[in-house]
């Protein structure tokens, strides 16, 4: 018997199904009924439809349940790459998520001097801290490295001219490209050298009255090799200095320790940036440094301070939940070594033999029809740190990999992201890999039941 029009429930008999299952907005409760009504009125019509009036209330009501659920939801990564951009970059360990949130317990000293009884500055919760394990005179944080690159150029180049290296137009993930970012700031763009070989002299000739600004990127997320020349950011500061025009580094990534101590490719420190002299360094928060969303600005007290001045410092300023967890990030650093507590480099270091050992646990915890069925084994594979970071670096990791005989490696690698255990993974030649690189320890033992529940 089909389904007609006259058997689809009404909304608010869908409401009184629910009968207070779900205490939100009723809005946005009526607006997933009429969404799934009109799914279901649409498949009448095309006499798609034999259910009852009772089983599309019930349906009705289910999907509002499953929709209305949280969408944030915790994955367990296992592309490899352990600063996703799409899984947040950094990750958190719960206990300083939770120390955190204690802290945050109802209202802070977000701008508020306990000391003084007066009004104070967010920036004063991190600034020492940060300039001072950057060896900087100041630092000041916005909300992500791209805002710290377009408040500098706005209040160092605003209706001037910036000169920039062609070979340093870069584009990260998201569109933001240089040459955008320079225009939307208010300044105007001076290219300068080719793509491959830009010369000191080629800086020379694109000064004018105009100048205002000698800006340095670093192309963190690619490689020109070959017949290459490229300006050194110490003598551009050099150079700077002596037409008196102010030098800007964008570093991108940003590490605060020597990435080769902890065995991974060369990336320039902080400070050694801010050693070569330029009046202001920004870079990210939550790539190598393992922090927040947050973009990091440290340099010249001068610019530092006209940054903080700046009418669109409070469109690009961060909150307390941000500044909160920069300071742990920033506290979870010795001299030349990080605590625990940074699980990005804690995870990017972890070698593949500690992975190996994890993912064995994985394959013991199995029933052996589960790993023949799936055709699991483990394997040794090489990852990228990921946004950006690192990008022409290996690093060894370890994977389980999946070949499974009655199947396609896309509907297994479907059955794994839409599980109860969202697991996400990548394929390669019908395989399906779960790279353990990035995969919390704690994660280990969901992800035995994930892998049982597919």
């Amino acid at each position: 018997m089909k389904t007609t029009l006259k058997d689809c429930p009404s909304v608010h008999q869908v409401l009184l199904e629910l009968n207070d299952d779900i205490l939100l907005h009723e809005d946005y409760i009526k607006y997933i009924i009429n969404s799934e009504l009109t799914k279901i009125r649409a498949n009448i019509r095309k006499g798609k439809l034999s259910k009852t009036k009772g089983e599309l209330l019930s349906h009705i009501a289910s999907q509002v349940l499953l929709q209305s659920a949280p969408q944030l939801v915790n994955v367990i990564n296992g592309t490899g790459i352990v600063l996703h951009t799409g899984f947040g970059r950094a990750p958190f360990r719960g206990k300083q998520l939770k120390d955190l949130a204690d802290r945050l317990d109802g209202y802070v000293n977000l701008e508020f001097d306990l000391e003084s009884g007066n009004r104070g500055d967010r920036q004063t919760l991190i600034h020492e801290q940060l300039s001072s394990m950057c060896g900087a005179e100041a630092g000041m944080v916005v909300n992500n490295n791209a805002a710290a690159v377009f408040l500098a150029l706005n209040e160092m180049a605003q209706g001037g001219e910036v000169i920039c290296s062609r070979g340093q137009m870069v584009e990260i993930g998201g569109s933001f490209r240089i040459p955008d970012i320079i225009e939307k700031s208010g300044a105007i763009l001076k290219e300068v050298g080719t793509t491959n070989r830009t010369h000191l002299k080629d800086y020379e000739k694109a000064i004018s009255n105009k100048t205002k600004l000698i800006l340095w990127v670093h192309t963190s997320n690619y490689v020109v090799k070959g017949f290459t020349k490229e300006v050194s950011l110490s003598d551009l500061v050099i150079f700077g200095k002596k037409h008196k025009i102010p030098v800007m580094a964008d570093l991108g990534s940003g590490a605060l320790l020597d990435m080769n101590l902890l065995g991974l490719a060369d990336e320039i420190p902080v400070k050694s940036i801010v050693n070569s002299g330029p009046d202001i360094i920004s870079f990210s928060g939550d790539k190598l440094l393992g922090g927040p969303q947050s973009g990091l600005m440290v340099g010249r007290k001068k610019w530092v301070n006209a940054c903080k001045k700046n009418p669109l410092y409070r469109v690009l300023r961060c909150d307390k939940v941000t500044i909160g967890l920069l300071e742990e990030t920033l506290r979870s650093y010795r001299s030349q070594s990080f605590s625990k507590d940074n699980l990005s480099l804690t995870m990017l270091t972890t070698s593949r033999k500690v992975l190996k050992t994890r993912g064995q646990k994985v394959l013991d915890s199995l029933q052996k029809k589960i790993i023949k069925d799936l055709a699991i084994s483990l394997v040794d594979s090489e990852v990228e740190a990921g946004s950006g970071s690192l990008p022409e670096n290996k690093i060894e990791s370890a994977s389980l990999s999946f070949s499974p005989k009655n199947g396609k490696a896309k509907d297994l690698a479907k059955a794994f992201r839409c599980g109860s255990i969202p697991v996400v993974g990548y394929i390669q030649k019908n395989t399906f890999y779960i790279d353990l690189k990035s995969v919390l320890p704690n994660q280990i033992k969901r992800l035995s039941t994930a892998i049982q529940e597919v």
